[in-house]
């Protein structure tokens, strides 16, 4: 049995996942020659550079370090500010994907729970 809660546990896991699946998808469109359509090159990078910090911030959770609240709270204001300069570059004619739209908002919202989470649970 562990003294880690279950909110924080369930936090560490969708992190890890969550980190997995955006480093496997932002390789592909990187790397693997997939056609991604409009893509925002930032709002790209940053995801693939995010799902490493994702994956960290998940095992630090799990194992209940200090550093993991302090990381899913700057991983949160990374992605509010990442989401802002989409925003302002769509809103200035920028070409994006529809589905970046949907995806940002998921994504800031998914770690500003784990933050508050990480945060409630000292």
């Amino acid at each position: 049995m562990t003294d880690r809660p279950l909110p924080i546990t369930i936090a560490a896991v969708v992190a890890v996942i969550f980190g997995i699946l955006t480093v496997v998808s932002g390789g592909r469109a990187l790397f693997g020659g997939v056609e991604m359509g409009a893509v925002v090159p930032f709002v790209l990078k940053f995801n693939l550079v995010a799902g490493f910090a994702y994956v960290l911030a998940g095992i630090g959770l799990w194992r209940m370090v200090r550093w993991a609240r302090m990381l899913s709270v700057a991983i949160a204001v990374a992605t509010a500010a990442v989401f802002a300069a989409f925003l302002w570059h769509a809103w200035h004619g920028g070409a994006y994907e529809a589905r970046t739209m949907g995806a940002m908002p998921l994504r800031l919202a998914v770690w500003v729970v784990i933050a508050a989470l990480a945060i409630r649970q000292r």
